[in-house]
């Protein structure tokens, strides 16, 4: 039995548990992954400066975020249907993220609803919104989510269309397979037995929590998927936050910027948050990694917004280089995703628990004894 050391090791722990396409769902990325990859060779070519003979005994991770002080500088990203991967997924997502003191956010696509979570947990949580054609609920979403105490907004920008995802193609998630392929298919999910009983079996896998006045229950993903298509606005533009500004009394971070120039207009339409990111390498293929895009949007409005950084982070020392290049914060999706298919609220804990060691030990090596002090003098420049 495979003891787990680091962030790959759960990765390795739900590739074994899941069923082959929803594995490939959350570890997959757009067309030939071309971002995905440079998502994590980007962080992995940056070179960290090594000091000693400074006082590190006490080393404090936590930072400052919209205002309030988290242990560590990090938060769970929002993860699209976190609930198939484990029995009330998003609920157990979020009691671990409330004990590590970070920052959850709950995506618009959650098997939990808003409600669930909120009852479940007693720290404030974040609420991620797509845009949807109909308004209406859109806005009763925002009620919902302002009703629950969530304390931030995040809104997702780079979803105008979803991205070409040959993985999910291949299994079937977006329909089409033929007789062998269905059969196979069974087979598969038919081995993994933790799994349908946990989640097949147990844990209302097709009723989706914050849609389900809208979209059909207890039928398949077939149908989810058209409904997000249908509903899912490629018409927005920066105007179209006139809207969530009227119905949204709280912070409003905006998710999906890699481009200077968005960062700006995020600015100037008075957002407190930009994070900057390519949905995972999900959506457009041959977009830069988040962590290259982020120093230039951190010199554009770093002193008018918090900027975080997600897509690619795997250790605490992918952390502590997103600091050094000027992010308040970094988020995670996949590694908490992975860690709850594999052990749910137990993995999600351990996890956390594995990158505050990393990130403890690269303070220490880097002889800087505050993550909120890290800047670029912790690189070495590129030869």
């Amino acid at each position: 039995m495979l003891t787990p050391a680091s962030v790959d090791d759960y990765r390795e722990l739900a590739r074994r548990r899941l069923p082959r396409q929803l594995f490939d769902y959350i570890d997959g990325g757009s067309y030939e992954e071309v971002t995905l990859a440079a998502n994590r060779a980007d962080l992995l070519a940056l070179r960290l400066r090594q000091r000693v003979m400074r006082d590190v005994s006490r080393i404090d991770t936590s930072a400052k975020v919209l205002g309030q002080t988290i242990k560590l500088p990090l938060a769970l990203a929002p993860i699209g249907l976190a609930g198939l991967m484990a029995r009330r997924g998003e609920v157990q997502a979020a009691r671990a993220a409330e004990k590590a003191g970070v920052p959850f956010c709950l995506s618009t696509v959650s098997l939990c609803s808003i409600e669930e979570v909120r009852q479940a947990t007693t720290a404030p949580f974040w609420f991620q919104l797509y845009m949807m054609r109909d308004r209406g609920y859109v806005r009763e979403l925002l009620q919902r989510a302002e009703a629950a105490g969530c304390s931030a907004l995040v809104f997702t920008l780079d979803l105008a269309v979803l991205g070409s995802r040959y993985r999910d193609t291949r299994h079937g998630m977006n329909g089409g397979l033929t007789l062998a392929g269905r059969l196979a298919k069974a087979w598969d999910t038919a081995r993994r037995i933790g799994w349908l009983r946990d989640v097949a079996l147990g844990g209302q896998p097709l009723v989706f929590g914050n849609l389900a006045a809208a979209v059909p229950t207890g039928k398949n993903l077939f149908d989810f998927k058209r409904w997000v298509d249908a509903q899912f606005d490629a018409s927005v533009t920066w105007r179209d936050l006139d809207f969530v500004r009227e119905n949204w009394r709280g912070p409003i971070i905006l998710k999906g910027i890699l481009d200077a120039d968005d960062a700006r207009s995020a600015a100037d339409i008075g957002a407190q948050a930009i994070i900057v990111s390519n949905h995972g390498g999900r959506q457009l293929d041959s977009a830069p990694s988040s962590i290259a895009a982020l120093p230039a949007i951190v010199d554009a409005v770093g002193d008018r917004l918090e900027v975080f950084m997600d897509s690619g982070i795997r250790s605490g020392q992918d952390i502590a280089k997103a600091l050094a290049l000027g992010a308040r914060a970094a988020m995670i999706g996949r590694p908490w995703i992975w860690a709850l298919a594999a052990r749910g609220e137990s993995g999600v804990t351990e996890v956390l628990d594995i990158l505050a060691r990393e990130l403890q030990v690269t303070l220490a090596l880097l002889g800087e004894a505050r993550a909120d002090k890290l800047d670029s003098e912790a690189l070495l420049a590129r030869e």
